[in-house]
């Protein structure tokens, strides 16, 4: 039997902008549903690298946006189907599904529920637990638009992935090898490169302490076909030495500072845009076999501002909120 559905929920939401102490457990009314959007009765949502951005009301002012507060975050979760919007045939009460909902006006996935556009969810494809499903989609997509939509990268290819050991970078290893190519992974610290090494990378750095230029001219003596970076610097700018003229390099927006590359090698960035085009794209990837979002740790809603604060530490893969 369903649960019904409340008036209010448990949100960790904004009043303000700010650091992470800005972050408080309240009572909120539960979100209205559109007749094209899914109610989503969340379990887990995932910690994404760019909500320290939003949470300090940096896109707000990029995109010139007035906030509504309270102001909830969350850009992805995954959870059961409370109630679809009557325009929604794909999804009934009681599936399980992740979502994305990047912005979303409605309020973010920091939330007991969260109303979606059902453009935006997707039943959880292949093996993934629910935990694994509420954190993988926003890095899967950024993943996916760089590899397959910006780098163009094809099989027998060889792409280096910088910063292989974190969110984006670690779903991008296990992509770029589905995808064919020969992936060299440029992790963080010994615990990053024997997690890249079990995801199946061709070969693996250490980026803090190795040679990474000696060992991609290794690797690829001709020079790299490709390179994905989610982290910038000096290491990743040297790193950049091993992409061979006509090569290609991508990089999210919001990678700081901004890879520069040189003038014979593409270096572009993108957007890790969400459209249910490029989800079914991803759900296929990962239903070819066994896949893997490494959860570093788990934290209860009420420590949402305490999850903030371990994005600035050292952490493989992603973080999470349990909020059931």
């Amino acid at each position: 039997m369903e649960q019904p559905i409340p008036s209010t929920m448990r949100a960790v939401a904004l009043e303000r902008f700010g650091g992470p102490e800005a972050l408080a457990l309240r009572a909120l009314p539960v979100p209205p549903l559109g007749p094209g959007e899914v109610l989503i009765r969340v379990e887990v949502a995932g910690i994404g690298e760019w909500d320290p951005f939003e949470r300090e009301g940096g896109y707000a002012r990029m995109l010139g946006q007035t906030p509504r507060f309270p102001y909830v975050l969350g850009s992805e979760g995954a959870g059961t189907v409370a109630a679809v919007g009557e325009r929604v045939g794909r999804f009934r009460e009681g599936d399980r599904v992740y979502a994305l909902g990047f912005l979303n006006p409605s309020g973010g996935f920091y939330a007991e529920y969260a109303a979606v556009s059902a453009d935006l969810v997707s039943s959880i494809p292949g093996a993934l637990t629910v935990e694994q499903a509420g954190v993988m989609g926003g890095v899967g997509i950024t993943a996916l638009r760089g590899l397959d939509d910006t780098l163009r990268l094809e099989p027998g290819e060889s792409v280096m992935v910088f910063g292989a050991s974190g969110g984006v970078g670690h779903v991008a290893v296990q992509l770029a090898r589905r995808m064919g190519a020969r992936v060299l992974a440029v992790a963080s610290g010994d615990d990053g490169v024997a997690l890249v090494e079990r995801l199946g990378a061709d070969a693996a750095v250490d980026g803090r302490k190795d040679d990474v230029l000696a060992a991609a001219r290794a690797f690829a003596p001709g020079g790299l076909d490709a390179a994905l970076l989610t982290a910038g610097g000096e290491a990743a700018e040297r790193a950049l030495g091993a992409v061979r003229d006509g090569g290609r390099v991508a990089y999210p927006g919001g990678v700081q500072p901004e890879p520069q590359g040189r003038p014979a090698v593409g270096c572009r960035s993108y957007n890790g845009e969400p459209d249910a085009e490029i989800i079914a794209r991803l759900n296929r990837l990962i239903e070819r076999g066994p896949f893997d979002v490494h959860i570093a740790r788990t934290f209860p809603l009420a420590e949402a501002a305490e999850a903030h604060r371990a994005l600035d530490g050292h952490h493989l893969g992603k973080l999470a909120l349990r909020v059931d």
